[in-house]
């Protein structure tokens, strides 16, 4: 439909009603996590008793807030550990991979783009049990032939870094490839003419260009990285990053600190999100300029 044609009022209050609901939908269950965090309650749920900032200030036997809560802070700082190296693994090999499939011909390139999409369809549940199942036969296997003591086989943080890797690469490969699919390499060209290196070419024109769609497969990776639970509980070991430490605390009894925790994590989200919109705003260049 031409958008400058008038269009009839049934349509309208559809369209309208459509959208309200969606965002209904999507924003008012974080809004109602939001508020009770502010709750004079010992319990994340209605009826309002109050407002109180004990829930993250609080540092008494009755009250333990946010700021005071060791295992809280300490399971933060695990999810924000693992969400770095899963980060930084899967920026730095998706861009090796969207090389390889963008600039490279060889025999099985479509069988091997295609294996390389498998992990987003499989559940993570299953992902995670078939990684334990694998890696623990193997730390097995070198206990028993040479006693080798592979620990980082073992459930612990190296075991959850490769679970949460094996398919958040595959979304930065996505995101990567479809950038490198749409460059000019005739710029490439252009600088290997003039006497450049393919190591100055790939420094100074490819990789500038990639920038962005690095920066937000590294921001997606982060979030998903953070955010990720069945995978996670497969591989977990002594240290539990904050999902598993918040599941393990509502199974025996929820408090609004893990509103607050929820509130925290929705406050840095909208932070990352609006720096990403920013940066890219930033890039685009202004008309006369």
């Amino acid at each position: 439909m031409i958008p400058s044609l008038p269009r009839p009022a049934l349509q309208r209050f559809g369209l309208g009603a459509f959208v309200t609901v969606f965002f209904v939908f999507l924003f008012v269950p974080l809004l109602v996590v939001a508020v009770f965090a502010f709750n004079n309650a010992d319990y994340p749920t209605p009826p309002w008793m109050g407002f109180t900032l004990d829930w993250f200030t609080a540092n008494s036997e009755a009250r333990t807030g946010l700021l005071f809560d060791a295992e809280l802070l300490q399971s933060l700082g695990v999810s924000a550990w693992v969400a770095l190296w899963v980060t930084i693994l899967s920026v730095g090999v998706g861009t090796c991979n969207a090389f390889l499939l963008e600039r490279f011909e060889f025999p099985g390139k479509g069988a091997i783009a295609l294996l390389a999409m498998l992990p987003l369809v499989i559940p993570g549940v299953i992902l995670g049990i078939s990684i334990l199942a694998f890696a623990s036969r193997i730390a097995n296997f070198a206990d028993d032939v040479w006693g080798l003591e592979l620990d980082f086989l073992r459930p612990g943080l190296p075991l959850v870094i490769l679970g949460q890797f094996s398919y958040i690469v595959t979304i930065a490969t996505l995101t990567i490839s479809a950038s490198l699919r749409r460059f000019d390499r005739t710029l490439e060209e252009a600088a290997l003419n003039l006497g450049a290196s393919r190591l100055a070419v790939l420094r100074t024109i490819t990789l500038p260009y990639l920038r962005p769609s690095m920066l937000g497969a590294a921001a997606m990776a982060f979030l998903m990285s953070f955010e990720n639970f069945n995978t996670t509980l497969m591989l977990v070991g002594s240290d539990p990053p904050l999902t598993v430490l918040m599941y393990g605390r509502m199974r025996e009894g929820a408090t609004p600190v893990l509103n607050a925790v929820s509130l925290f994590l929705m406050v840095a989200s909208a932070m990352l999100a609006l720096t990403m919109l920013w940066r890219s705003g930033s890039r685009i260049p202004k008309k006369g300029g």
